[in-house]
């Protein structure tokens, strides 16, 4: 059973919406995380990326809620994403870039314990009494991939790292790059079912008293991206100093580094979303 310690969810920009999205109940946990919009929207609403984020939560919850496996749930969560978008988009898209996708970090029960199944760059962090932080996921490394990217871009068009996905200068390589997502191994949550079959997993140990957190990358900067905290220094501190306070220090090392020269990044601050529970 989870029992839940703290959550948070906070814009990168307060003027945008928040595309990323949280989820628990007493036997399962999500946090998703929208890919930045790089067009007009398709959806009803502000972001079809929040909508994709929003809506995965909601369902991943009600089919593990009913009883369904991880795995099972993502599939099916996967299929009502497709259904809904080719229902309610205002048409198809012209590209896969303006189709919207996520990543995400899912916990639930199975037969075997707690699996985590994932896509892209969310994480979990798992600390088991008297044992050191567990990493579950592939965000450090795709993080270290983008503030490369990040930097190579800027490099290219002289300008600094952190002036904006929609820059002109920017948006053609990252239309380019998101048209590979859902092929060549770069799967995301997405209206799509056939990403069902690529979700990454593991099985947890997860004992009682095992806290995880999970969290969306832009909530994970501060270790993966800033330096301030090590894996094993950010999960006690989510305990001992608690998510509010580590957003604010999150939001204050953007602030002293707003054009990304320091830490390279697209923009600067990302949505960040971080969820803290215990193994009860």
């Amino acid at each position: 059973m989870l029992e839940v310690l703290d959550s948070i969810s906070v814009p990168g920009n307060p003027e945008k919406p928040n595309d990323d999205a949280f989820a628990h109940i007493d036997r399962a946990a999500v946090v998703m995380d929208g890919a930045t919009g790089l067009g007009d929207s398709l959806m009803p609403g502000k972001s079809d990326a929040a909508w994709l984020a929003a809506f995965g939560a909601r369902r991943l919850m009600a089919y593990a809620r009913d009883g369904a496996s991880p795995r099972e749930a993502v599939g099916a969560a996967l299929f009502d994403a497709q259904t809904s978008f080719e229902a309610l988009r205002k048409r198809p898209p012209a590209d896969t870039w303006e189709t919207p996708f996520a990543s995400m970090m899912f916990i639930g029960e199975d037969t075997q314990g707690i699996e985590a199944l994932w896509f892209g760059d969310c994480a979990a962090l798992v600390k088991r009494p008297d044992a050191p932080v567990e990493i579950v996921g592939d965000a450090l490394e795709k993080r270290r991939n983008e503030a490369k990217r990040v930097a190579r871009l800027a490099e290219k068009h002289k300008l600094s790292p952190a002036a904006g996905v929609n820059r002109p200068e920017y948006l053609e390589a990252l239309r380019k790059a998101r048209n590979f997502v859902n092929r060549d191994g770069h799967w995301a949550f997405g209206p799509d079912v056939r990403a069902a079959e690529h979700v990454s997993g593991k099985q947890i140990l997860a004992p009682k008293g095992t806290v995880l957190l999970l969290c969306s990358d832009g909530f994970l900067a501060l270790a993966s991206d800033y330096d301030a905290y090590d894996a094993d220094a950010l999960a006690a501190a989510a305990q001992s100093k608690g998510l509010t306070v580590l957003c604010k220090e999150l939001r204050d090392v953007e602030k002293d580094d707003p054009e990304g020269r320091k830490f390279p990044r697209f923009k600067t601050s990302d949505d960040a979303t971080a969820l803290l529970l215990r193994v009860a």
